[in-house]
């Protein structure tokens, strides 16, 4: 009498079908734009911090000290160099 019972089996294939065409053509539309706003956030934080060590760096050479404003100014460039990637990856993301 197992045997019988076909149409369930085919629901249960059909449905499982359809929810993972669904899955497959709503998880990349809601991930992307995710992801994009991710790489934004952590690009403002660095440029960010990119600006705080900027302004140290300022004082740092307003004051003659020569290798502290080396290494902050690194930093700055560092920082800036990330942020600036992060949004440039961002827009290529959300331009795909």
């Amino acid at each position: 009498m197992r045997g019988l019972c076909y149409d369930k089996k085919v629901r249960k294939q059909v449905t499982w079908r359809h929810g993972v065409a669904f899955l497959r053509h709503v998880v990349p539309a809601v991930v992307k734009p995710i992801h994009a706003l991710w790489n934004q956030m952590i690009g403002f934080l660095f440029i960010s911090f990119g600006a705080i060590f900027g302004l140290r760096t300022a004082r740092y050479m307003m004051s003659h000290d020569a290798m502290r404003s080396v290494v902050a100014g690194a930093a700055t460039a560092i920082m800036a160099y990330y942020g600036i990637g992060s949004f440039l990856r961002a827009r290529r993301i959300s331009r795909s």
